[in-house]
């Protein structure tokens, strides 16, 4: 009776939400959670339960998941706006189960923060965990980022659902040997694309085996430690795959998985990965190829995950970069682009970004193609200035501003091409300043 009464109440306190207009976030789950911990094993599921984390691509991934699974008429029950932790799934739950509990949908699909997947599927049934890769991510919270992979290889140690893991990836890969029981592994991987490089050009994690320590040997990088390894004493990244991405054709945004092709809406490599782990998800439940390669072409995430939109007329592309290789990879996106380009950089040191920004010392700003002019902002808009300055980038050029608003009519006193990066608080802050 207790649960049910705290659902009752959560859902009276939605209505109130709802009349207010507002969404509610993770507040529902912050009170029910508080109220009983344990909540999460009165829920009752008889549908398929897809989880997907990683340090960068969950929400993508995540929604491109529920999108391709509503294009086959299916009804999916999601977190599609984040609130990926234990309270912002309970929430997502608590808006769509009845009283006693029960969640009606042919699919639920989460986004799952790395340190929450053990606490989430603790008491809650998961059929398909989705890895796409880890990286060092606001210390502060996570500390290194070995200790949230013991924690996902313990949980995966009695763990015999699907398993779909970036082979690419060596901090991922090796999850599939956490339950040598487990016969339901699959591994994705992407072809060389043409600007991967044989050096790694950025700070990155898998350096060395995690069974022997040997060093790992790379053909080539695709982006900081994603790209073909091998350990050349024990074997290990010689994995089968299960989907593997050929013909990567970043101009035309097409690439190849099964002898079909692929028409997507993004330019980068990291996103070709995270779109791989997708049709590898969806075609474990037999998701017809062609409403995949029709969801996938119509697929787009327009909240500042690598948006094109024209501000003032100007074509501006916004990303999201909360670590290092999120800055990075917008940065090769950025360099892979031939025009000229200004650069705007919004850093904010919130609770919810970390506040320690040393990270921003592994971003790569070293030989910017075509960019003429950088503005900076945010709480650490002088911080991230100096880090691009130390690049060798001409300080002339760089023009650094506290208030947002001020950054962004500096930017666009121009008509040249925008690119525009920013961290976790900063993101929604900057998309409503350029009135998104």
């Amino acid at each position: 009776m207790k649960n049910f009464f705290i659902i009752l109440i959560m859902k009276i306190l939605n209505i109130g939400l709802k009349i207010c207009g507002k969404h509610g976030g993770n507040f529902l789950g912050k009170i029910a959670y508080k109220w009983n911990p344990n909540i999460f094993k009165y829920f009752k599921v008889s549908s398929p339960v897809i989880a997907v984390t990683a340090t960068n691509g969950k929400t993508m991934t995540n929604n491109a998941i529920g999108y391709v699974l509503k294009t086959a008429g299916k009804k999916v029950i999601s977190n599609t706006e984040g609130n990926n932790m234990e309270t912002g799934i309970l929430s997502t739950i608590l808006k769509n189960c009845t009283l006693t509990g029960k969640i009606k949908a042919d699919y639920l699909v989460f986004e799952v923060d790395e340190g929450y997947v053990p606490v989430v599927f603790k008491d809650f049934p998961l059929n398909t965990l989705v890895v796409l890769d880890f990286f060092r991510d606001q210390l502060d919270r996570n500390g290194e980022v070995e200790s949230l992979i013991l924690k996902i290889n313990e949980f995966l140690k009695t763990y015999t659902g699907y398993l779909v893991l970036n082979n690419d990836d060596p901090n991922v890969a090796r999850l599939g040997l956490a339950n040598p029981n487990n016969s339901n592994v699959y591994y994705f991987s992407v072809e060389k694309y043409n600007f991967a490089t044989t050096e790694q050009k950025e700070a990155g994690e898998g350096k060395f085996c995690p069974f022997c320590k040997t060093r790992l040997e790379y053909e080539y990088y695709q982006y900081s430690h994603i790209g073909k390894f091998k350990c050349p004493n024990c074997g290990y990244g010689d994995n089968p795959i299960y989907k593997f991405a050929t013909k990567v054709d970043l101009k035309n945004r097409t690439f190849n998985v099964d002898d079909v092709t692929y028409k997507i809406r993004f330019n980068s490599i990291y996103n070709i990965y995270n779109l791989v782990a997708v049709i590898a998800c969806v075609s474990l439940y037999n998701i017809d190829t062609e409403i995949v390669k029709d969801a996938l072409s119509k697929f787009v995430l327009n909240n500042g995950r690598l948006e094109e939109v024209n501000v003032k007329g100007v074509p501006t592309i916004i990303n999201l970069a909360k670590n290092p290789t999120g800055s990075n990879v917008s940065l090769r996106i950025l360099n892979e682009d031939d025009e000229e380009k200004e650069l705007l950089f919004v850093l904010n040191d919130n609770i919810a970004d970390g506040f320690d920004v040393s990270w921003i010392w592994d971003i790569n700003f070293d030989n910017l193609n075509n960019v003429s002019r950088i503005v900076t902002s945010g709480t650490r808009a002088y911080d991230i200035a100096i880090r691009i300055k130390t690049s060798g980038f001409d300080a002339s050029k760089i023009e650094p501003y506290l208030n947002l608003h001020d950054a962004v009519e500096s930017l666009y006193k121009t008509n040249v091409k925008k690119y525009v990066i920013a961290n976790y608080t900063a993101l929604q802050p900057t998309r409503r300043e350029l009135k998104l």
